[in-house]
């Protein structure tokens, strides 16, 4: 038998063991980890409830200093694509070497940068509509994954509105930055994808939708399906925005025609092609499902009593279910 060491040092804090919290048998820690810190956050900054951008990440905005837009690598990735994947240039246009690949990327990257435009006048409308209402919490705060394209666009809508903007992040192999419209203090990171997911569909009051690629439909349909099961205690409305392009991506009403879904699931979605259009929507669903009317018998706001620490916390976490 080995004889005692004279000193044993002090073992470490579960909490502060990295090799503990690294393992397989931390994953749990790290999990809970990922519902906690972004709660604690969501509280501290009164944040209610929010309104979710989905689209393309690999398109960038078309702006007034440079109009060579570029295709990005990967969804989220700050590396460019190949060369020969990149959209023609003027020059290479107006010199005829440009190949029709390169062709048709140009005018693929101006027809998203359109929609860039439009997701962030949407976000804009949304925000300074959300920033007139009455309470104590933040309404409606417009939420994106927290990348470049169509999610720089929703962050820097509702940025440029004065309003607080959420970057939901999630951790991939290849380089991936927030964009720098998210509000400092709602910009985060995550490593598991389901708890990410949760974050985008527990506090959110609405969707839209907007043209994308895996990501986007991933997202859509995750939170349809959960809209179509009943499984969300709160009704959603769902703007699918640009019709030309998702009706020729995929055919919902084939989907019904076949009775693989119901006639009525098609009333879960509706379909947008202006920021005023997929305004109106919202602020209709917003109001009819998610704000409280005062009668004349109620007190006016400057009458009734303030409210309680708990009640101005926030966010509202409920029941899955009623």
């Amino acid at each position: 038998m080995n004889p005692p060491p004279d000193h044993l040092p002090i073992a470490p804090l579960a909490y502060e063991n990295d090799d503990f919290l690294s393992s397989h048998d931390g994953r749990i820690v790290r999990i809970l980890a990922e519902y906690t810190e972004p709660l604690a956050r969501f509280r501290r900054e009164r944040i209610q409830d929010t309104v979710v951008f989905f689209g393309s990440a690999r398109f960038r905005a078309l702006s007034v200093a440079n109009d060579a837009l570029q295709l990005l690598e990967n969804t989220g990735a700050a590396a460019l694509a190949p060369t020969h994947e990149q959209p023609a240039t003027p020059d290479e246009i107006a010199g005829g070497e440009a190949t029709a690949l390169k062709l048709h990327r140009a005018e693929s990257a101006v027809e998203m940068a359109r929609y860039y435009e439009d997701a962030r006048k949407l976000s804009g409308m949304l925000s300074t509509w959300a920033a007139s209402l009455e309470g104590q919490r933040h309404r409606f705060v417009v939420t994106s994954g927290g990348g470049p394209g169509i999610m720089e666009a929703a962050n820097r809508g509702a940025f440029e509105a004065g309003c607080k903007t959420i970057g939901l992040n999630i951790a991939l192999p290849f380089e991936q930055e927030p964009n720098r419209y998210i509000t400092p203090a709602l910009n985060f990171q995550f490593h598991y994808f389901f708890m990410r997911k949760f974050w985008f569909a527990y506090l959110a009051k609405a969707l839209v939708v907007f043209p994308g690629g895996f990501g986007t439909l991933d997202e859509m349909f995750e939170l349809l399906t959960l809209a179509q099961t009943q499984k969300l205690a709160k009704k959603i409305p769902v703007v699918i925005y640009g019709s030309e392009y998702w009706k020729s991506v995929i055919n919902l009403e084939t989907l019904a025609d076949k009775g693989a879904i119901s006639p009525r699931d098609l009333d879960l979605f509706q379909f947008a092609d202006t920021p005023e259009q997929a305004f109106a929507i919202l602020q209709a669903g917003l109001m009819q499902d998610h704000l409280k009317q005062r009668t004349h018998d109620e007190p006016a706001p400057s009458e009734v009593p303030a409210p309680s620490a708990e009640e101005i916390l926030g966010p509202d976490i409920a029941k899955t279910r009623p």
